[in-house]
């Protein structure tokens, strides 16, 4: 029974697929598949026990049991009812059901809810009596049962884990919107860090990053600090194959390098402190109260991972010229260093002032964040090029995402032939409205012929015979003046020519009622004082500027020095009108 195969889902975010594949294959799974937001594959019970104790990129394993499809909340009760819920439940047990839906159909997940819940106390009912069924339990039940639904597939599973696995259990306190265990070790495993150098994270906060990289550094599992999973309350759970595992600590190394974090609030670092404790690390981190802006040197050629505020739940009073700060101590204390930074604003990434060799689109809670890297490197990016470096090429497809559900844009086809392999050989059952004899025709259809019958013969009311060719709405030119050989309107009536959209002679205002002329395009001149040639009179305009106390001429200096730069001074100086080359009006090239 231990080494039987089974199908498993785990669950993770957004980003993290291709990481927690490469964990799973490294378990021994088999057929990994990366979907989103989820990988599957295959393996037995002690595969699905390691799983819970060693990924660190996953939220929960989940047990597919039952899969059909169901078109609307009543297939969905009746195909619940028929899963033989003996098997993993008592009338003592307590269980808890937890909906995901993706459905035009199924659009309430709670509904949802109820409706599996009604079938499987029905069940014990139909059985035991009206007074015996399983208890409902929202936390810490017995059994937790998982309902996905994408479109009319649905997928009944077990929850192996419980508890979300992201809740390590070495956190005894957090600081303000502490980053999230699963996706803090996430991004240690993209930057390609495995503890074969220092790594710094000089905004520590609560000391997540610092902890899931010690984990990493020294192979140790995160689920070794959890007290209760989900699967020690099935039927089937081995406990010596269990403990087992639970208690080997032969993969654990050595880890020569130091970590090292720092925060400007010393309240986050006594946090930090007390879950680096707590998770039994202590020896592998260092830890100090100093702002970034007091970082003047750096262990070399380490990683440099950290999550700065952005400016959202977290914030600070000058949130450009802290990433304008992060951009000056890579460059200048962060030297060979390769700098992971996760962020949520673009413009706070462009003050950072670097070009990112790398940029990765990953969710953090509700927000579509970036993941970056920067390579420091010394000198200008030829000599960096000369010296074998390179920097990663950009993909623009893979810093996009995907929107979580697309309905006008769906693919149909997949989505059918997606449908036809997901049920297997003996779960596989015909939709009710396709169980009908050979040959016979479908209801629906009888009546849409009769429809059309009964439409080419005769209209079926007023506005049909409004609507037809040949009826009042087309063809009567008096009604309307809509000419039906034409396919405009008629021009004595309404101005519209075919040849023609307006009446080119009312097209444009009367000159004598508004002062447009066609010809000219512009107002009269005598009347609006518009000319096609300027825009506004300039005779106008300058008995304006009289009026304000402008002129174009200038007046005459007093200033003797200024009397050779204005001819009128000069000319009554002299007595005649000067004829100096400086005053000469130049056309064209110079005489």
């Amino acid at each position: 029974m231990a080494n039987e195969r089974f199908e498993m889902v785990a669950k993770t975010f957004q980003g993290l697929e291709d990481v927690l594949a490469e964990e799973l294959r490294a378990l021994g799974a088999e057929n990994v598949e990366p979907g989103k937001r989820m990988v599957s594959f295959e393996g037995d019970l002690e595969t699905l026990y390691r799983a819970n104790l060693s990924c660190r990129t996953a939220i929960r394993i989940l047990k597919p049991i039952y899969k059909f499809i169901a078109r609307n909340t009543d297939e969905l009760y009746e195909y619940a009812k028929e899963f033989d819920w003996g098997k993993l439940l008592s009338p003592s047990s307590t269980f808890s059901i937890d909906t995901v839906a993706y459905s035009d159909e199924f659009t309430h997940s709670r509904f949802v809810t109820y409706r599996v819940k009604d079938a499987i106390v029905d069940w014990f009912k139909d059985r035991y009596g009206d007074d015996v069924r399983p208890g409902v339990r929202l936390q810490d039940a017995d059994v937790m049962i998982n309902v996905h639904i994408a479109g009319d597939r649905v997928t009944l599973s077990l929850d192996s884990s419980g508890e979300s696995l992201h809740k390590r259990g070495y956190r005894v306190a957090q600081t303000e919107a502490p980053i999230n265990e699963v996706l803090a070790a996430g991004i240690i495993l993209k930057s390609g860090w495995r503890g074969e150098c220092p790594l710094v994270d000089p905004m520590c906060g609560s000391g997540t990053f610092l902890i899931e990289a010690a984990l990493i550094a020294a192979n140790i599992n995160p689920g070794v600090y959890r007290k209760h999973f989900s699967f020690e309350n099935w039927h089937d759970f081995d406990a010596e194959l269990f403990d087992r595992l639970y208690n080997d600590d032969s993969n654990e190394k050595d880890f020569d390098f130091k970590i090292y974090g720092s925060d400007i609030s010393p309240k986050a670092i006594e946090i930090a402190m007390k879950n680096i404790k707590s998770a039994g690390v202590g020896r592998m981190i260092e830890l100090e109260t100093k702002p970034l802006s007091a970082w003047t040197d750096a262990p070399e050629n380490g990683v440099l991972i950290t999550n700065p505020p952005y400016g959202e739940r977290i914030s600070s009073d000058d949130m450009e010229g802290l990433y304008e700060l992060i951009g000056n101590k890579l460059k200048n204390v962060f030297k060979g260093y390769h700098a992971w930074i996760i962020g949520y604003h673009d413009e706070y990434f462009h003050r950072i002032g670097l070009a990112p060799s790398l940029k990765m689109p990953i969710l953090n809670g509700a927000l579509e964040c970036e993941l970056r890297e920067y390579i420091i490197f010394e000198g200008d990016y030829k000599h960096f090029r000369s010296q074998g470096g390179r920097l990663r090429e950009i993909d623009e497809e893979e810093t996009r995402f995907e929107p979580f559900r697309d309905r006008k844009k769906r693919d149909f086809r997949k989505d059918r032939d997606a449908r036809r392999e997901f049920l297997h050989d003996d779960d596989r059952r015909k939709p009710m409205r396709d169980r009908r004899k050979p040959g016979e025709e479908r209801p629906f259809r009888e009546k849409r012929a009769e429809r059309r019958e009964n439409r080419a013969k005769e209209p079926r009311n007023k506005l049909e015979e409004r609507y037809r060719p040949g009826g009042k709405r087309f063809g009567d030119k008096d009604t309307h003046g809509f000419d039906r050989e034409k396919r405009g309107f008629d021009k004595e009536k309404h101005g519209f020519d075919r040849d023609s959209r307006f009446d080119r002679e009312k097209r444009g205002f009367e000159k004598d009622r508004r002062g447009f002329d066609r010809d000219k395009r512009g107002f009269d001149k005598e009347k609006r004082s518009f000319d096609r040639d300027s825009r506004f009179d300039r005779d106008r305009r300058d008995s304006g500027k009289e009026r304000r106390g402008f002129s174009e001429k200038p007046a005459p200096s007093e200033n003797p020095l200024a009397v050779r730069r204005n001819p009128e001074a000069l000319k009554s100086i002299t007595g005649k009108q000067p004829s100096l080359p400086a005053m000469r009006q130049r056309k064209g090239k110079e005489e």
